[in-house]
C-alpha cells in the first residue's frame, strides 16, 4: 500500500514537546493519552476522537489541524485521549461486548485521574466528538466525570438521533453481516485486500451504490455510517489527499456499539445497554435526567448537512436548555456535514475558531 502520508505521523504538530501517558481501565484495559505541550497553561484541552477513529484526526499534517490551532491560539497544554474506540487498538477486529457504557465508567474517568496527575487542578476543557462524545456525556451525566470546565460537543451527545435509512442499517445490518456472514467488525479498507476476501468482496459490492466518487474507503464508511453519497462528510470540504487516506484516519469497528446506539435512537436519549449487569450498577439506566446536573457550560455544535446523526445536537441543545435555561450554547455550521468539521481543509478558518471563543468565554 502506497501512503501519501505516513501512518500515525506526528509531522502536523510542530514546535511542541509530545509524550504519551499511559495508564490502565479498571476492566484491564491498555490505554494512553498523548500530550503535545509548550509551556504550562493554567487551561487545559482534553480531546476525544470518534468510533473507529483516533489522535491522528486531529493532528492531520495536510492542513491546520484542531490541535496546532489550539497550542498557536494561547491553549498551550493539549491532550487527546486514545480510549477503547481507538483504531490504534486492535480491541475493534475481535469480537467484544464494550458498549458505551464502558467507556463512560472505565475509560473516561481513569484518563481524567491520569491527566489529573500531571495537571493538577488546572482547569480541564474537553472537545469531544460522535460516539466519543456520547460516552462522555454519559460519563458527566451520571457524575462519574468531574472539576470539568467547559465541554464543545460535536454531532451528538445525549439524544442520538440518525436518517432512516442509517436505523434500517442498524437494525438488519448487524444482523446480517454477524450472523450470516461471520463478521464480527467492518473495515473500511477491506478494497485495499492483497487476495480474494470476503470483505473485499463486501467493498467491491458497496461500490457498486456509490458513484459519486473512486475511493473505496469512501464508499465503505458510507456504508458504515449515516446515509447518503457520501454520508460523513461534503467532498468539497476535504483536501484530495484526505479522501485518499480515509483508511489512515478510520479503522474497523466491532457491531456492539451499533448495538447500543440503536438502543439509544429508540429510546430517544442516552440509555445503559445492559441494566440487568450488575457490572454497571452504579450508572443510571437512563442518563437524560442527570443531564440537568451538568454544571460544565456545553457548547453543542453539528454541520448543518450532517447525515450521520442528523439534528441529534440541535435537539439535545433545545431539551437541556429547557431545563437550564442559558448555561449552554449552540452553533450549526453551514456547509458542513458529520466529520469534515474536524478533517475540513478550511476548518481552522470555518470551524475552529468559534471553538475558540467560546474556549475563552470560559477560561479560568
Amino acid at each position: 500500500m502506497t501512503r501519501e502520508i505516513p501512518l500515525y505521523t506526528l509531522d502536523g504538530v510542530p514546535d511542541a514537546e509530545i509524550s504519551t501517558h499511559p495508564f490502565s481501565t479498571p476492566d484491564g484495559l491498555g490505554l494512553s493519552l498523548l500530550r503535545f505541550h509548550r509551556r504550562d497553561c493554567d487551561n487545559v484541552v482534553l480531546l476525544l476522537h470518534g468510533l473507529s477513529l483516533s489522535t491522528d484526526m486531529f493532528i492531520m499534517p495536510e492542513h491546520v489541524n484542531l490541535v496546532r490551532f489550539l497550542l498557536d491560539h494561547g491553549f498551550t497544554d493539549v491532550w487527546s485521549l486514545d480510549f477503547r474506540m481507538s483504531l490504534r487498538y486492535s480491541y475493534n477486529l475481535v469480537p467484544h461486548a464494550y458498549t458505551m457504557d464502558d467507556v463512560a465508567l472505565f475509560d473516561i474517568p481513569a484518563a481524567l485521574a491520569a491527566l489529573r496527575r500531571v495537571v493538577g487542578d488546572r482547569a480541564i476543557h474537553v472537545i469531544c466528538h460522535c460516539l466519543g462524545s456520547v460516552s462522555f456525556m454519559m460519563s458527566l451525566a451520571a457524575g462519574q466525570a468531574s472539576g470539568i470546565t467547559s465541554v464543545v460537543a460535536n454531532s451528538v451527545a445525549l439524544t442520538p438521533r440518525v436518517p432512516a435509512f442509517a436505523r434500517f442499517k442498524l437494525v438488519f445490518a448487524r444482523p446480517l453481516l454477524l450472523y450470516l456472514l461471520g463478521q464480527p467488525y467492518v473495515n473500511p479498507n477491506w478494497g485495499a485486500d492483497p487476495w480474494a476476501s470476503r470483505g473485499k468482496l463486501i467493498s467491491k459490492v458497496v461500490s457498486l451504490f456509490h458513484p459519486e466518487c473512486d475511493v473505496a474507503v469512501c464508499h465503505m464508511l458510507s456504508m458504515m455510517w449515516g446515509a447518503g453519497r457520501p454520508a460523513l462528510y461534503r467532498h468539497e470540504n476535504l483536501e484530495e489527499v484526505t479522501h485518499r487516506r480515509g483508511g489512515q484516519l478510520f479503522g474497523g469497528v466491532g457491531l456492539q456499539y451499533d448495538a447500543h446506539v440503536l438502543k439509544m435512537v429508540r429510546a430517544g436519549h442516552a440509555v445503559k445497554f445492559d441494566p440487568a449487569n450488575p457490572v454497571y450498577r452504579v450508572l443510571p439506566d437512563d442518563y437524560w435526567p442527570g443531564a440537568r446536573n451538568i454544571e460544565a457550560p456545553i457548547l453543542f455544535v453539528t454541520g448543518g448537512d450532517n447525515h450521520v446523526f442528523t439534528d441529534s445536537n440541535v435537539v439535545c441543545y433545545r431539551e437541556l436548555n429547557a431545563l437550564v435555561p442559558g448555561r449552554h450554547d449552540l452553533h450549526v455550521f453551514p456547509g458542513y456535514g458529520h466529520q469534515d468539521v474536524f478533517m475540513g481543509k478550511r476548518s481552522d478558518v470555518e470551524i475552529f475558531p468559534r471553538f475558540l471563543t467560546f474556549l475563552e468565554k470560559h477560561r479560568r
